[in-house]
């Protein structure tokens, strides 16, 4: 697991440089506004998995108390950057999405986008994304998902045949359904462009 995390840690620190440029192609194409819808939603202290580079951090509103954590630290010094051009507090840090660095129920919200198609053990994330909630706390997630259609499912499965080896990158995954299975509550679900797109907002119990 160590050396799958150590792989995993060296791609992403290679693709930090061109990763806001290939992303601008698919936020015009496909996600549309989700980082806004996504972080909009953020109050109290909110944590964000697989910040990577940073991307989400202009569309929190300024009341939220900001964590971030990705396993590379190439990306997180891009973030370090971003943050201070928006003049945005925020604390950023080294991890790994399976196993959070933080106690039980730490943060008010989780927001991850488009980080769950690439995190090897998507059960797991989840499963540490709850655990960090606080009772009536909130999960949002936004990631490309399995397509509505057979025909754009079989595309898919043809591409994961180079990116999974290549990137660990899948395009069949649906957290969904790792929410489901879970003991969070599904309070929102919006799917579009030919269902290669979901958003969910899950309630913690309690609170």
């Amino acid at each position: 697991m160590a050396t799958k995390a150590a792989r995993w840690q060296r791609y992403w620190d290679r693709k930090a440089g061109s990763y806001d440029r290939e992303m601008a192609v698919w936020e015009r194409r496909l996600f549309g506004d989700s980082r806004p819808w996504a972080c909009g939603q953020a109050v109290g202290e909110v944590l964000e998995v697989a910040v990577g580079t940073g991307l989400n951090l202009p569309f929190y509103p300024a009341q939220a108390r900001l964590t971030g954590i990705d396993i590379s630290e190439a990306m997180l010094d891009i973030a370090r950057d971003r943050a201070a051009e928006l003049d945005r507090s925020v604390t950023l840090r080294q991890g790994d999405a399976h196993a959070l660095p933080f106690p039980e129920a730490s943060f008010d919200m989780v927001v991850c986008t488009f980080g769950l198609c690439a995190i090897p053990d998507v059960e797991a994330a989840v499963g540490e994304m709850a655990r960090v909630l606080r009772p009536g706390g909130r999960l949002v997630l936004v990631d490309h998902v399995a397509g509505s259609s057979r025909l754009v499912r079989v595309v898919q499965r043809l591409l994961e045949l180079v990116t999974v080896p290549l990137a660990g990158e899948h395009f069949l995954r649906r957290p969904l359904d790792q929410v489901r299975a879970s003991d969070l509550e599904i309070e929102q679900r919006q799917r579009f462009k030919a269902g290669l797109v979901e958003r969910v907002v899950a309630r913690k119990p309690g609170g």
